[in-house]
């Protein structure tokens, strides 16, 4: 369980990092938009991985 909780750590710390430089230089709200659902569904995915028994 601690591995799959520090992975879904790590895994977030990267896609938010890897997509923020994108949205903040283009700064087009559309693709803000599409990103945040996005990583939004990712939270939620994990979340479910996460709590989903062995």
């Amino acid at each position: 369980m601690p591995v799959k909780i520090f992975a879904a750590v790590v895994s977030v710390v990267l896609v938010i990092g890897y997509l923020t430089p994108v949205v903040l230089k283009l700064k087009e709200a559309a693709l803000a938009i599409v990103i945040a659902v996005g990583i939004a569904m990712m939270l939620a995915d994990l979340w479910q991985s996460i709590r989903e028994r062995e």
